[in-house]
């Protein structure tokens, strides 16, 4: 394998010119940097960036952990942090974990071995605790908000207030909630909103463990069952409210008039259905996790919260009998 000893053998000039014109010195001659140029092309000398970054101390790589990379909130996340990778010649490694903790366990082993400079947790099922142990081999940055950690993330509290809101505004007083994973940070905060502004909040109206559009056809079921029934849902995404809506229209029923339906993500789904949503900017929020996590002062503990805006659209109008 050809080294930068070949290389300056082949030029006639130092190992030093050699290593200036690898590393884009400025001083270094016209005529020598031709020469090694053409030593380079000659002995198709191709670069170990491994001994590079170990001789800088950074691999100018990112980790991201995100549960699935399909999902439309994590995808996104995903084309902002890509977008700020490329714009900064940085690479980044994604791992896929489906909330698994061990696979978790060897993303943070991989920050440890100094695999990544850095990680940027989307979605995660560890204790936040047991993530932080591992920021002394690196900055980590999170995309919700956690006490005392750096953060990029939207108030699930205030989002989701928008929505029953919103459905107050309406006249609508029985109001359902659909959330994901029950336990998360983001559940949590929506749940709490729920509870805290809707005064006639039932646990029976709370549809917990939707992700996707099948998750909503479910909801649909089960709405239909209930002898109680909300006149209205606001759901944790697009693609939970798509699956409830076109559910509930292929039995019959008409949406806003027997059910009203908000979205939450803002994404090309809720323009497509014209649904009322949530809307989030998740790219900006995988590009600002960039910066945090590439910053100088990385060590140093930033939040920056994302608004949310309430798209009006045609699932959610003022409220009527449900039948």
């Amino acid at each position: 394998m050809t080294n930068i000893r070949d290389l300056a053998h082949e030029a006639n000039v130092s190992v030093t010119t050699v290593s200036r014109v690898l590393n884009d010195h400025p001083y270094v001659a016209k005529e020598k940097r031709r020469a090694v140029k053409a030593a380079i092309e000659k002995l198709g000398y191709i670069r170990n960036q491994t001994a590079v970054h170990l001789s800088i101390g950074q691999t100018k790589t990112i980790g991201v952990m995100l549960p699935f990379v399909d999902h439309p909130y994590h995808a996104a996340i995903l084309q902002g942090i890509a977008k700020s990778a490329f714009e900064k010649t940085y690479r980044f490694l994604t791992w896929q974990t489906n909330y698994v903790e061990e696979h978790e366990r060897t993303v943070l082993r991989a920050l440890a071995q100094r695999e990544v400079d850095g990680l940027i947790i989307v979605s995660h099922s560890l204790p936040t605790a047991d993530i932080l142990s591992y920021e002394q081999y690196g900055p980590i940055v999170f995309c919700e908000l956690h006490e005392a950690v750096s953060a990029v993330y939207i108030n699930h509290y205030s989002a989701f207030r928008k929505g029953l809101m919103e459905l107050q505004r309406l006249g609508h007083t029985n109001i359902g909630i659909c959330l994901g994973r029950s336990d998360s940070t983001n559940s949590l905060a929506r749940k709490q909103a729920y509870h805290d502004f809707v005064e006639q909040a039932s646990n029976d109206w709370v549809y917990e463990q939707t992700l996707t559009i099948e998750d909503g056809a479910r909801v649909a079921a089960r709405w239909l069952k209930q002898k109680q029934r909300p006149s209205a849902i606001l759901t944790a995404s697009d693609h939970v409210a798509a699956g409830l809506i076109l559910e509930l229209r292929k039995q019959g029923y008409r949406i806003p008039e027997d059910l009203s339906v908000i979205g939450f993500d803002g994404s090309d789904l809720a323009e497509v259905l014209s649904m009322t949503t949530i809307s989030i900017p998740y790219d900006v929020i995988g590009q600002q996790a960039f910066s945090l996590v590439t910053r100088q002062d990385a060590a140093t503990v930033r939040q920056i919260e994302i608004p949310s805006t309430l798209i009006s659209g045609l699932t959610a109008q003022n409220v009527h009998p449900v039948h």
